[in-house]
């Protein structure tokens, strides 16, 4: 399996010839979803879920399809009718050849006086790789070796990605969701996470591709 890191929370991941993009949101690269077989969204805000970017992606293939939460397949289904599909926590289903189990409810909270939506994380074959959309979502019961860690937010703070880090215990961590992170703050976040994580911790600039396994 490769990663390959777009920019903030999106990536794309690639088995056996066939591709799956996770959160092609305002953040990312226009074509940030073009070439996608299968495309996943965990939550309805607009630096994880573009309707730009996912009407490329799904143009360039007339059979990719979309799994999403309520929020998001109520405002696209109309668009791809018979793409779109629905999925909360504790379902799973296979997308691009990549087994998908799910996880989480709930994005994180944001201020007490924001309400909270719903959010979901995706857990791919097994444990291979865990990405949480805008939560510290720990899927209970599962040994994760690739956690796609959210680094940066206006929702958390280092001591929460640390903690979090620590509960899901996988072999190694790379950052998401890092785009309003500045350049000179990096490197903090980085000996931090890195001495007090308790997992191989890493990162990948937009672009660059990772082989996992």
């Amino acid at each position: 399996m490769e990663l390959t890191k777009k920019s903030h929370a999106c990536v794309r991941l690639e088995k056996d010839g066939r591709t799956l993009v996770i959160d092609p949101g305002a953040f990312s690269e226009e074509d940030a979803a073009v070439g996608a077989d299968a495309i996943l969204i965990t939550h309805e805000h607009l630096d994880h879920f573009d309707a730009g970017r996912l009407r490329a992606g799904m143009e360039a293939n007339p059979g990719a399809e979309i799994w999403t939460l309520a929020s998001v397949a109520d405002q696209i289904s109309a668009a791809f009718p018979g793409r779109v599909h629905t999925v909360g926590e504790g379902d799973t289903f296979t997308a691009a050849g990549f087994d998908v189990e799910v996880h989480g409810q709930l994005h994180a909270v944001i201020h007490p006086d924001i309400p909270r939506i719903t959010n979901v994380g995706y857990l791919l074959d097994g444990g291979a790789v865990f990405h949480p959309g805008d939560a510290l979502t720990v899927p209970e019961g599962r040994t994760v070796d690739t956690l796609l860690l959210p680094v940066h937010a206006p929702w958390n703070k280092v001591a929460e990605v640390i903690d979090y880090v620590r509960a899901v215990a996988p072999r190694r961590a790379i950052d998401i969701h890092d785009s309003l992170l500045q350049d000179h703050a990096r490197p903090i976040y980085d000996s931090m996470i890195d001495k007090l994580g308790g997992a191989d911790h890493g990162r990948l600039i937009p672009g660059s591709t990772a082989v996992l396994g």
